[in-house]
């Protein structure tokens, strides 16, 4: 049984990118959805797919490398754990690697990234890290 999915989908794309795969799957959700639909608006992958299957759908997560194969992700790590949760209001969110990275937020207003939150004045629960 998994604790928590939302590590495990990023353990996934950290692994995949790691042997630079290019795509990788996990079973679906509506939040980790919601953060695939952030990375990739935020020009972390390239795309993501849901796959509706018997029992249960499946998202498919594209990833992203430069022109000569460099990382496009180089880090994603988890902030807020089922055992400690992490929250923030949108004055006390840094920035991450100067505007380089995101913090990825799950907010009243649905998944965002730290920049929406910003713009849209709205804190909440800090997901995760990319940079």
């Amino acid at each position: 049984m998994m604790t928590d999915p939302i590590a495990d989908m990023l353990t996934r794309i950290r692994n995949a990118n790691a042997v630079h795969q290019h795509s990788t799957t996990m079973p679906a959700s509506r939040l980790k959805v919601g953060i695939a639909q952030v990375l990739k608006d935020e020009g972390f992958i390239r795309d993501y797919r849901v796959k509706e299957d018997k029992p249960s759908s499946h998202l498919e997560i594209d990833l992203k490398y430069g022109p000569d194969g460099e990382f496009v992700i180089r880090d994603i790590t988890r902030v807020s754990k089922p055992g400690c949760r992490v929250y923030s209001r949108v004055d006390n969110l840094p920035r991450v690697l100067r505007g380089l990275g995101i913090f990825v937020l799950s907010t009243p207003k649905g998944v965002i990234s730290d920049r929406a939150a910003r713009k849209e004045k709205v804190g909440g629960e800090v997901l995760c890290k990319v940079s």
